[in-house]
């Protein structure tokens, strides 16, 4: 018999598995549909987007007919989501980080990125709207990839830059409860896998002094 510390990670361990399966089955139906050219294959695909939608549905409390329209949106071939996060660090060598407002973790500034925009583009547009910050991206750290689960029902892609600050005043959004430069081991409580993409910065700023 399990403790209840390792129940809730197995339990956890469980729902991470059956969303990278819906995930899996959500691309495979959409992108099937995409290039089919066989009726039989059309229904074929349509049923298992069906049941990845019904189990969507269950596993994230929404209604399957909503997921059913969300998943319709998506046009051409389907891919993971992209993403772009940017480390900035002041002269001492300590890191910008926010505190978000969902779960007080510490996570640095970024977000997904938009039609028709690169993800050196994001980090620079995100730093500002998170930040207040125009900042110029110096060097692409490394690119990281989350299996769904580890954030959200779908694979994310993430470019992490290494960025200087050109101009303006550190000014908080809403996304954020706090702003500031922290020294690496000092950080509260990290955001997913912020930590090491943040040492790998790190390693960048100090190799480049």
């Amino acid at each position: 018999m399990t403790d209840d510390a390792e129940g809730d990670e197995n339990s956890a361990s469980d729902g991470d598995d059956l969303l990278a399966l819906l995930d899996e089955l959500r691309i495979t139906g959409l992108n099937g549909l995409e290039y089919a050219d066989d009726p039989y294959d059309e229904t074929r695909y349509r049923r298992i987007l069906k049941l990845a939608c019904e189990w969507y549905g269950r596993s994230l409390d929404l209604p399957a007919e909503t997921v059913r329209e969300r998943f319709a949106s998506e046009v051409g071939r389907v891919t993971p989501k992209v993403s772009a996060d940017a480390a900035v660090f002041d002269d001492e060598g300590r890191i910008l980080l926010q505190r978000r407002t969902d779960d007080e973790t510490w996570c640095l500034p970024g977000g997904y990125t938009d039609p028709n925009e690169s993800p050196r583009e994001t980090a620079v547009r995100e730093t500002r709207e998170e930040t207040g910050l125009s900042v110029e991206p110096l060097e692409l750290v490394g690119v990281y990839t989350r299996r769904p689960g580890e954030y959200g029902p779908h694979c994310l892609v993430v470019h992490l830059y290494r960025c200087a600050v050109e101009r303006g005043d550190l000014e908080l959004s809403h996304e954020g409860t706090d702003l500031q430069y922290w020294s690496l081991a000092n950080v509260p409580e990290w955001h997913k896998n912020h930590e090491q993409m943040a040492r790998d910065a790190r390693r960048k700023w100090t190799d480049a002094r």
